[in-house]
């Protein structure tokens, strides 16, 4: 053992340069690959990631880019990914990412260079205030002073990422900081002192469990954080829902965890759910929620939000609770501890509410289900985007595939027509709605899983956010399929503008679109276009058969709208379907305050 008088702990182990303490606790924290981009401040790293071979380097050609893909990575394997970026500008550009993963509870960790300690504060060259700027849009951040602090901060980074609600963290590493000679601390030395609560209190599990017994129209609404607690938490919230026949609806970031074939599952809810599962919601007696935060696409006007329920409300974030939506019942916890606690109790109760009660509340859901709110009206001359949806699902389905999105309205439609019956293959921008977010995380999810099908759905608009990307799917062969539907505008800016702005369409048609064909050609990828709805199987067959990435310009109808919709600021039961929207029926559905929600 040696002892730094100026370093906060003991530090073990062999001495090493800064740099090699990186690469180091990497490996050790089972890192295979990091998503970056080189710069000066970065270079030391970047040399020691060349001179070993256990660490694999996806070099992206924007920094944003890295942090979709690390994004990607993470939520495709449930590990912490990791970018690296050197720093001002490249610490800059991996802002929007740490933001996405924050809110939409993504463990990452980013590490960005930073100039020497001595020049902090100087206006150096390529200097930004990276611990500050990034304060707000990480779960904790480091400026590392000392090299012998590294190692353990590293250690810590990853844990506080991937623990309590996951999120995002970085590191400023000085470039002298990763010069100097340090000794390096294995994991098992260090102390976590970040310690969240994961059990449930007794009390209020056997409360909510009285509850849902009682209820005669009961609904469970879930949410990410059931996919973020893992395996276990996604069995027990489906045996829940089995036991009690509970009807069951979901967020975006939520879909997988229980089926979209299981006979209990009412569809998505929120601004473009389901007409059931939006009603349920608003009707229900006893709602449980599990590991969702009430944002305001799901919520609608909150002084109508369920008006009539009792809620429950799990969450391992304490933060959460009683932030957007008052609930009769907090639980704190790790979803899996405390569904584990409520079907503990739960097999030991004889009966929940008589059969004739829970009965007629089936009933009534299936007289929701019956208006069938996701028709839409198929055209035999030109693809509609919701066939070209169900088409790709019915044709990928049996290959299990992973799908990222970018955002818009192909985001939605994919939410409303590809079915996801596992967790953990449905990856998007939920919270953060970031354009440019889906085709780098697929690139992420591909490095992941090499031998899956992975497919981004694009819209012609955001595509073209990170479309350079395509280079990094090429170098490192990640045969990632971008099903792109190509409608010529921004469809969703589009639609608000047509619904609310007087079909004012301002800068929402995109002129001047690339020949998506010839642009794949151009990257070495394989471009496939496809215009008629007769042709579409051929092409996606095509398109999944083929063993480089593909760039597939599917060319829908250019103005449908994706509906159902909730009207900001308007409750659950409020919703327009396709076929009762006209200019008048919007004009007294959203008045002119209500459009600053959208």
């Amino acid at each position: 053992m040696k002892y730094d008088h100026t370093a906060a702990q003991p530090v073990y182990g062999r001495e090493m340069s800064g740099a090699a303490i990186v690469v180091q606790a990497l490996i050790d924290q089972g890192v295979k690959h990091i998503f970056g981009y080189p710069g000066g401040a970065v270079l030391p790293i970047f040399d020691e990631i060349y001179q070993q071979e256990k660490l694999q380097h996806i070099l992206v050609r924007h920094e944003q880019a890295a942090g979709h893909a690390a994004e990607g990575y993470a939520r495709a394997t449930g590990k912490v990914g990791v970018l690296l970026v050197t720093s001002g500008p490249g610490a800059t550009n991996a802002v929007t990412p740490l933001q996405d993963a924050l809110i939409d509870s993504v463990p990452i960790l980013c590490i960005s260079g930073q100039v020497p300690t001595t020049l902090i504060g100087s206006d150096a060259f390529q200097e930004a205030d990276t611990v500050g700027i990034t304060r707000p849009c990480t779960k904790h951040n480091w400026l590392v002073k000392n090299v012998n602090d590294l190692s353990r901060i590293i250690h810590e980074a990853f844990h506080v990422a991937r623990t309590g609600r996951p999120g995002p963290v970085l590191i400023d590493i000085p470039k002298d900081i990763q010069l100097a000679s340090g000794f390096y601390v294995e994991p098992k030395f260090v102390s976590m002192g970040y310690r969240p609560q994961l059990v449930g209190e007794t009390r209020a599990i056997d409360y909510a469990v009285d509850l849902l017994c009682a209820a005669k129209k009961p609904v469970i609404y879930s949410g990410g954080g059931v996919i973020n607690s893992g395996a276990h938490a996604v069995r027990l919230l489906r045996e829940l829902v089995h036991i009690g026949d509970f009807p069951i609806t979901s967020t975006l970031m939520g879909l997988g965890a229980y089926p979209a074939n299981g006979k209990n599952w009412l569809g998505m809810l929120g601004m473009h759910g389901t007409y059931e599962a939006n009603m349920t919601m608003h009707d229900c007696d006893i709602m449980l929620a599990v590991g969702a935060r009430f944002d305001d696409r799901i919520t609608g006007c909150l002084d109508a939000f369920s008006p009539d329920a009792k809620i429950i409300h799990i969450d391992i974030d304490p933060s959460s609770i009683n932030k957007n939506v008052r609930v009769n019942v907090p639980i704190v916890g790790d979803v899996a501890y405390v569904l584990e606690a409520m079907m503990y109790r739960l097999r030991g109760i004889s009966s929940m509410q008589e059969p004739s009660a829970r009965e007629s509340w089936w009933q009534q859901i299936n007289k929701w289900r019956e208006r069938k709110s996701l028709a839409y009206h198929q055209k035999t001359n030109v693809i509609m985007p919701q066939y070209a949806i169900e088409r790709l699902y019915t044709l990928t389905k049996k290959y299990n595939p992973y799908l990222t999105t970018e955002v818009g309205q192909h985001q939605m439609w994919t939410a409303q027509f590809f079915g996801f019956d596992e967790p953990c293959h449905w990856m998007t921008s939920g919270g953060l709605g970031t354009m440019g977010y889906g085709f780098p995380a697929a690139i992420g999810v591909q490095i992941a899983r090499p031998d899956d099908l992975v497919i981004c759905v694009a819209g012609d608009a955001s595509i073209q956010m990170n479309i350079q990307e395509l280079s990094t799917a090429i170098q490192h062969r990640a045969r990632v399929k971008v099903f792109i539907m190509n409608n010529q505008y921004m469809g969703m800016v589009r639609q608000w503008q047509q619904l609310l702005y007087g079909n004012r369409l301002s800068h929402s048609y995109v002129e001047a679109m690339p020949d998506f064909v010839k642009l794949a050609e151009a990257y070495g990828a394989i471009g496939i276009q496809c215009t008629k709805p007769g042709e579409l199987d051929d092409c996606i067959r095509e398109m999944v058969a083929c063993d480089k990435p593909v760039l597939f310009d599917c060319r829908v109808v250019n103005l449908e709208n994706c509906f159902p919709m909730i009207p900001s600021g308007r409750a659950h039961n409020e919703m327009l379907l396709a076929d009762e929207v006209t200019d008048d029926v919007m004009e007294n559905a959203i008045d002119a305050n209500d459009r600053s929600l959208v």
